[in-house]
């Protein structure tokens, strides 16, 4: 057989990608007043991404176990490589390395140093190699370099989510409450930075397309556009980047419930690389 790739819902892969690649996914948790919904399972609605009451959480030991035996069996002998969002955003790394030790080596766990479709690509690096035969220390490689070299950037509307989620440093909440701002972040090291403000939204997405088009200095490149309830902010990046750059493969993809948590409503992201082969979406 040959490697298995797990992944959590924060990677935001399409259903059919993650069916073509054979990528499992466990879901995170977003957690509602009493109510505990798996995200990508259970149905969770827009009215909770600026709700300041709601919270989110990684995966459970449980999910992550069965997943992981699921994926061992499928494997037939040949492991299973597990590629999560940053520990430093989530828990789940954490978690995951306590799982994969019940398993007595058959398991490596990827620390993408990434989130959202950054995760995406890097397991899609991982599921790639292992359709190629790689074995598990390949796939594990694979997963790393495309992690490491994923640039992800966000554009958000206003700081407030992230704020009281703790993902934002002292000197971004600094700027956020002294000027009425539109802060460009990049994910840096497995935690967001601040790379760039503006005062406009218009003026902040053009930054944003401008950053991409630095990013892939005139090299071909896979390109993954996000955004939470912002369809047209992120149509208006896509069209702007495949005029300017080579797009060997585009990966569109809402954030999600957990991650639209965090980053709000009207937010939209890129994420950028050239180390990945070109996606076969058939």
């Amino acid at each position: 057989m040959t490697v298995v790739v797990v992944t959590d819902s924060s990677a935001r892969l399409p259903d059919a990608l993650r069916e073509r690649y054979h990528i499992i996914s466990v879901p995170l948790h977003v957690l509602s007043g009493d109510l505990d919904l798996r995200e990508d399972v259970d149905e969770i609605g827009p009215e909770i991404y600026n709700d300041s009451q709601t919270t989110t959480s990684g995966v459970t030991p449980a999910d992550l176990e069965a997943a992981y035996a699921r994926a061992i069996e499928a494997s037939e002998g040949d492991g299973v490589v597990a590629v999560h969002l940053s520990r430093r955003f989530s828990g789940t790394w954490g978690t995951a390395q306590v799982v994969a030790e019940k398993f007595q080596g058959h398991i490596r766990v990827v620390d993408s140093r990434t989130v959202g479709l950054g995760v995406g690509f890097a397991a899609l690096a991982a599921a790639q190699q292992a359709e190629s035969g790689a074995d598990m220390d390949r796939v594990y490689e694979a997963a790393i370099r495309v992690g490491s070299t994923t640039e992800c950037l966000l554009c958000v509307q206003q700081l407030d989510n992230l704020r009281s989620s703790g993902r934002i440093g002292v000197a971004t909440r600094f700027f956020a409450s002294a000027l009425a701002i539109k802060p460009i972040l990049r994910v840096v090291d497995g935690t967001l930075a601040l790379k760039d403000k503006q005062r406009t939204t218009s003026k902040a997405i053009a930054k944003l397309i401008e950053s991409g088009i630095e990013i892939a200095d005139q090299r071909p490149v896979t390109l993954g556009v996000q955004h939470c309830e912002a369809p047209d902010l992120a149509e208006q990046i896509i069209d702007a980047l495949q005029s300017k750059l080579t797009i060997t493969s585009l990966v569109q993809s809402d954030f999600g419930p957990v991650l639209s948590r965090h980053v709000g409503t009207g937010a939209v992201g890129i994420a950028v690389t050239t180390s990945l082969d070109p996606i076969d979406f058939t």
